[in-house]
Order: structure tokens, then sequence, then C-alpha cells
């Protein structure tokens, strides 16, 4: 849909007659993501101001063309250009086309800079926004690119890029060609939802009263497989010199957006007029689960809980065992991530993190009736990744009135754990495979354990696992496509190594009951936990108790509500197993959270019958 600019004035008239060599703004865009004219000069290129800002003026073309792939306004790269000018001016100017980024990685933007020969045809004319989803189509809901071949998660990652290829735009089915479309133009957002918290600059994503997919009930928008969100938009650098509110929570509700469309930094994004305000506030807190721990084998329940770089002096520590006793009502087995030594990030010898456990415990039972003992195996120094100096581990807490290990004879930091003839661990608890340097580089090692009730009678195993991080990843909306999932060969080949461990305790005993949880840092629908998935034999837990995908995250990050964290179980375990996700950090605002990571509950029976 294209919407041309209310003309005012005699003067106005001459605007309509330009000259054989003129490039209209439409034409310098093309219907392709670099410009036709890119390193070239343009002449007589006429539009209308729309926004002003700090480094160059926006404009909008008179004279709009009939294609909704060619956006038709630009933005006039200069300083000092827009300093005789103001919103409603009809301008006529000369200059280059280039295709700006900042970084190799991201997508180029057209742009019009060294303007000369700016002349003033009128002034005082209307300047109306484009309502997104109503003077424009709508937003897609899935597909990002053509060239991500219809999965924006496929790999291998990168095989073509946007700046190569330079594919012909499809606004109505590819997100990024939507925004494409528009890039330039004055538009409005009505009705804004926050789905995500502000970033270090206040940046803030949204989406606005389009249609969406993959909404929670909290009102932000859930990963699924194959498709991550394009219709959001990022709210970028207020226009006006305010700045944007840093309390924004995911479901805010907003008042309606007004700014420019641009892309910078890796995203398509509105450089608001002015800041964003939010009209209504989204409740601040979860309920606690419901899933309590019964008396006996059939009601055990199981927490998991990335606790962020936790040390003894750790000021979130007291929040940590807060969200443990009230929120997930003291589990009966506790995996947690991200355990960091006595001295956390000081980078000394000490590797030991029995003071930071302890403290936890401590802390717990202060609050509670429950005592709980843990279980870790220290890392060799600076071997296991996460912060210089913290030596970050997966480690068990667990209610030594209700179980404990069976048979315990823990393995050292570089002992290879293995299932013994008849599905015993020759280590309890041991690491898996921790020398092999291509899955564990840098990298938490799995901690296994085999556990048993107090009573000795009913047996079960746990994988505690903090899988390597997406670090080195490309925006999602950057230039290759599909976008680079960072590490992700790495991830597949730790998930190999997991899953058979675990697949050879099925084979000595396909009825056994395992459990492995943590932070996988992968998505369920992405190559490496479908691998880990069809190799280890266990079932997503997510599924077995069917949780509605669009309520299956842990975790917030770009536009997603997104699931990082997972419980895997074996057959045995699916009767009657029951799962919870406690937002009680993503709910939060960003000043107040406790874990970047959501903890989550499940209510198992390990009875041996």
């Amino acid at each position: 849909m294209k919407f041309p600019v209310t003309i005012l004035g005699a003067s106005s008239t001459v605007l309509f007659i330009l000259g054989a060599s003129a490039q209209s703004i439409s034409e310098i865009n093309g219907v392709k993501f670099l410009s036709p004219f890119a390193s070239q000069a343009v002449s007589d290129t006429t539009g209308v101001v729309t926004a002003k800002g700090p480094n160059g003026i926006w404009i909008r073309s008179t004279t709009p063309d009939d294609d909704d792939r060619s956006s038709e306004s630009v933005y006039v790269f200069d300083r000092t250009v827009g300093a005789n000018l103001t919103v409603g001016d009809i301008i006529r100017l000369d200059g280059r086309i280039t295709e700006f980024r900042s970084s190799p990685d991201h997508i180029p933007l057209t742009e019009i800079t060294s303007p000369r020969n700016v002349r003033k045809i009128s002034s005082g004319n209307i300047v109306e926004p484009l309502v997104i989803g109503k003077d424009t189509s709508r937003p897609p809901t899935e597909q990002y690119s053509s060239l991500d071949n219809g999965d924006v998660f496929g790999f291998p990652n990168n095989v073509s890029q946007i700046s190569r290829v330079n594919p012909e735009l499809g606004p109505e089915e590819y997100g990024l060609d939507f925004w494409e479309s528009l890039n330039g133009e004055l538009v409005t957002v009505r009705k804004p939802t926050a789905i995500s918290k502000p970033n270090n600059f206040r940046d803030t994503f949204v989406v606005g009263d389009w249609r969406t997919t993959g909404r929670n009930s909290r009102g932000g928008l859930t990963m699924t497989d194959r498709d991550a969100n394009p219709e959001a938009i990022l709210i970028g650098t207020p226009l006006d010199g305010n700045r944007n509110p840093t309390n924004t929570k995911l479901g805010d509700e907003l008042e309606d957006i007004t700014g420019v469309i641009t892309y910078a930094f890796g995203f398509y994004r509105i450089l608001p007029l002015t800041a964003i305000k939010i009209a209504g506030s989204a409740k601040s807190e979860p309920e606690p689960t419901k899933l309590v721990a019964g008396d006996d084998c059939s009601s055990l329940t199981f927490g998991v809980y990335n606790v962020e770089n936790l040390q003894p002096s750790s000021s979130h520590l007291p929040r940590v065992a807060e969200h443990i006793v009230n929120f997930l009502k003291t589990p009966t087995v506790m995996f947690l991530q991200e355990v960091q030594d006595n001295n956390g990030p000081r980078n000394d010898p000490v590797v030991d993190a029995n003071v930071t456990l302890s403290r936890l415990a401590d802390e717990i039972r202060t609050r509670s009736s429950v005592s709980y003992d843990f279980v870790d195996i220290d890392p060799v120094d600076d071997q296991d990744g996460g912060q210089p100096g913290g030596n970050i581990r997966v480690a068990y807490l667990y209610n030594p009135a209700v179980v404990r290990l069976r048979n315990p004879r823990p393995g050292s930091s570089t002992d290879r754990n293995e299932v013994l003839p008849g599905g015993e661990l020759k280590f309890n608890p041991g690491r898996i495979d921790p020398e092999n340097v291509n899955a564990w580089n840098s990298s938490r090692k799995p901690l296994a354990a085999a556990w048993e009730t107090l009573d000795g009678q009913n047996k079960f195993f746990t994988v505690n696992v903090h899988f390597a991080s997406k670090g080195g990843s490309s925006s999602i909306e950057g230039d290759a496509r599909p976008p680079v999932n960072g590490v992700v060969d790495v991830r597949q080949l730790q998930a190999e190594v997991t899953a058979d461990f675990i697949s050879d305790i099925l084979t000595y005993d396909s009825s056994a009951s395992v459990i492995a949880a943590g932070d996988f840092n992968e998505f369920s629908f992405v190559m490496p936990l479908e691998t880990f998935v069809s190799r280890s034999g266990l079932q997503d837990l997510d599924e077995v108790a069917k949780i509605k995908p669009e309520e299956r995250y842990t975790y917030l990050f770009d536009m997603n509500s997104q699931q990082l964290d997972h419980m895997y179980i074996s057959q045995k375990l699916t009767r009657k197993a029951e799962f919870e996700h406690i937002h009680i950090n993503t709910w939060a605002a960003r000043d107040d959270e406790v874990s970047d990571h959501d903890p989550s509950v499940a209510l198992l029976d390990v009875c041996s019958g």
C-alpha cells in the first residue's frame, strides 16, 4: 500500500515536473535489499522531510509508485543537512547512494550521502505516519528470509549472505523483506506490547496490534520450530534526545509508538520520535509451583536452575535460596548450573566449591525445614569455561531425608565415568568423558549420578548438563543466512557423547529411571537436541507433560521467549510425570532478576514397581 504525502501550497505543483535524469526515492531503493544505484551519484531526488535526527534527515517521496516492495523513504546522512529544515519541508537534492553497515555481519542500509544542491521547494506540508498493519501489510509471522530455505535454524549455517545474493523482496512472506520494504518510513505501532526487557542501550522489542504467532500467556512471543517471530520490531534510541525506560518488563502495555524504520547494529528498528511510555504494567511475579514432593517414591520432585555465576559472596545467593524454597518448594533433587568456586572470579588455584554450596544450603535451611546435602566434582583449574577464574560447574543439592547416592564412589576431575555390566556406574558421581577435548574444551562436563530412596528399593540415574554457550552467533536479522548458531558443532558432539552414555544405561536396563536436565544452551527442535533424543532414548518432558509450545520458555533473548533449559526422562518415568516452568526471572524487571534463566520443576514417580 502506498500513501502519498499531503501537499499544501501553490508552489507544490512544481514537484511533479521532474527532469528525465531525476531519480525518485522508490527507484533508489529498488525492489531488492541493495540499491541499483549503489555507489552512484543521483540528482534531483525529491522528498518531504518526515523526521530529523542528530546525523541526518529522513525524506519520503512525493511521487510514490505502486510497488509495495520498494520503500518510498530514505535516510539522508549528513550532520548539517537538516540545520535549516523542518518536518513538512519538501526538498530536492543531489547526492551519492551508499550501502552502509557498521559490521560485515550486518545487512547494508541504503542512504543518500554527501548531499548537495539542497533546495527547499515548499514548507508546511502535512506528514502522516503509516500505521503498520493498516496502511501497510501485516508483518510476516514465521519466515525471515528466502535464503533460509524454510528454516531459520537450518544447518549448515551461513550458506549464503543477503549482501551477496541481494534477493528480490517478498514483504508478504518474509520478515526481513517486510521491514526492508519500509526502510526509512515514518510509521506508527498501535497498541504495542513489550516482548523483551530493555538491553544495555534501553532498546526494547515490541509487537503491535497485528497478527502474531507464538504468543504466550504473558504477552511475549515464544520461539517454536522454524518460527523465531520476525513480526517483532526493536524500538531504539529516541530522536528527541529523551531516553527509553529501563524498567519495562515482558508483557507491559505501551503507548502508541511513532518513529522511523532503519537498520543498525544487526536489527531492523524504529527510532521513535520520543521515548517509550508504559501504559500498563504486567504482573511482576509468577505463582509458585504446584508440584510438591510427597512422602514416598511415587512423588519426588526435581528442580533445574542456572544460578548465574553463584559464589559465596554473591549478592543474589540469598534470593536463589528464596526461589528454591518459596517458588520451587524445595525439590528432592536440584540440578544446578554455573556454581563457581569458593572465591568466584579471583583467578587462582582454588577450584573447590564446598563453601559456595554450603552457604546456599545454609540459606535454604534458614527458610525451610530442608537440610540439603550437595555433591559436585571440581573441574581442572580454568578448563571449564565461564567467567575467568570462576571454575563454574554443575552440582546437585539433594534432600538426604529422602534419597541418597547409591554406593557412592566419586570420580576425580579427569576420571571417565562408565556404565558397568549390570547397569552400575564406575564412579558415583562421575564426569562423562571429561578428557574428550573435542567435546569439552573450555566447557562444563556433565555429571552423572546414581541414586536410591533410603530403603534401597528405588534406583534412578541423573545427568546434569551445561552445554557450550552460543557465543559467536550472528544476529537473527544479520547478513548470514541461515544465521550462525554459535559453536553448534560443539554442542552436537556434546549431545552425542552425553546421549551415548545414557544409552549405555538403558542398554543394560531398558526400564531404568533416567533424568537428564540442565542448561543445554539449545532449542529442542535444533539438530543437537534432536540428536540427543534419538540417541539417548529419552523423551522431552515438555512433550510428555503436554506443556503448550508457546509456554515452553526459560530465557529471553532479543525478541524471543525461548527455552535453553530442558529436562529429558526415560520411558519408565513418563507415567504421571508433571512439569512446570517458573517464570520468576523472565517476568521480572531487569534490575530485579536473580538469574537470566528461569528454574523449572518436575514431579516424577521413581518407584521400582
